[in-house]
């Protein structure tokens, strides 16, 4: 069975996150940043430079930037390509042979490749943990938080972190640093972890915690909301998708009311842009509003 091809669909808002049953809080001197699988061959079954993936890759590489200025380890999992049936176990059954024998394929793709320094772990199952050394790194430098970025949320992500759990390891899933095959994928995930086993964060919040002052451009940084991104929002409340949002045309006339407004609003200001209901009241127009999000002071 080949990968599905993975239509756009936005990342998930922060104020639509589930709500959690642990108050954890992320702490730089017992985190671990995972970027899970993030290969060539994984995000080819999306559409580049569209959402989701324009925002999971920039969000990774503002994490991975932050968390090794902060001195947390950063360690990725990759999958092995030309697996045998041996290697590949019951996987062949589920998603047949998986990566080919390709060195781009199994690549880390490049806006978010390692670093010097970094650790690579050859991932064979869906949890990270299965047949690594991962839980033993986490305990020989007295870390026990795996903050969990990457691809697919509701298979290896979800795994990752239910894994963690069992290890009385604490899991960070960021809900918009991870993708999947749909929305509907994407969003079980953040629920299922967020009731049973994992904080669902974001990752302005983890850099907030981290005391990271992101670079032009980072998740959490003001310049970062393009039109695309201001679009992807606007869509979300409308319920539509952000192809049918138009970038120059009057949003009232696309049903968006004072209420939706202010819950775009809000969201704003709870990823840190200083800004009122007034300053997108002159031109209702997406990019009008990315123009005002990105002179907006964080």
């Amino acid at each position: 069975m080949a990968l599905p091809d993975i239509a756009p669909y936005s990342m998930p808002a922060p104020a639509s996150l589930p709500t959690g049953r642990v108050a954890w809080d992320v702490d730089p001197d017992r985190a671990v940043l995972l970027v899970h699988d993030l290969q060539n061959y994984f995000l080819d079954a999306f559409t580049p430079d569209a959402s989701p993936v324009s925002e999971l890759l920039r969000n990774v590489k503002a994490l991975t930037d932050a968390c090794r200025r902060a001195g947390i380890p950063v360690v990725y999992s990759a999958q092995p390509g030309g697996q045998t049936p041996a290697e590949r176990g019951l996987q062949q059954d589920f998603w047949g042979p998986g990566l080919p024998a390709d060195a781009r394929a199994a690549a880390v793709h490049e806006a978010v490749a390692p670093a010097e320094g970094d650790t690579v772990l050859t991932k064979w199952k869906y949890s990270a943990f299965v047949r690594t050394d991962l839980e033993r790194r986490m305990r020989d430098q007295g870390r026990d938080q795996l903050l969990i970025t990457g691809v697919y949320a509701h298979i290896g992500v979800l795994m990752s972190a239910c894994d963690a759990w069992m290890r009385d390891l604490r899991a960070f899933v960021i809900a918009d640093a991870v993708a999947d095959f749909s929305e509907r994928d994407h969003r079980m995930a953040l629920e299922w972890a967020a009731g049973k086993c994992a904080v669902v964060t974001t990752a302005s919040r983890v850099l907030d915690a981290l005391g990271d002052d992101p670079a032009p451009g980072a998740a959490g940084n003001t310049s970062a909301w393009t039109a695309e991104r201001v679009r992807a929002d606007v869509a979300a409340v409308l319920g539509d998708p952000p192809e049918d949002v138009p970038l120059d045309e009057s949003l009232i006339d696309y049903g968006l009311d004072s209420i939706r407004l202010m819950t775009l609003v809000e969201r704003w200001r709870e990823e840190g842009a200083v800004v009122s209901i007034t300053d997108f009241a002159d031109r209702v127009t997406v990019r009008a509003w990315a123009d005002v999000l990105a002179g907006a002071r964080r």
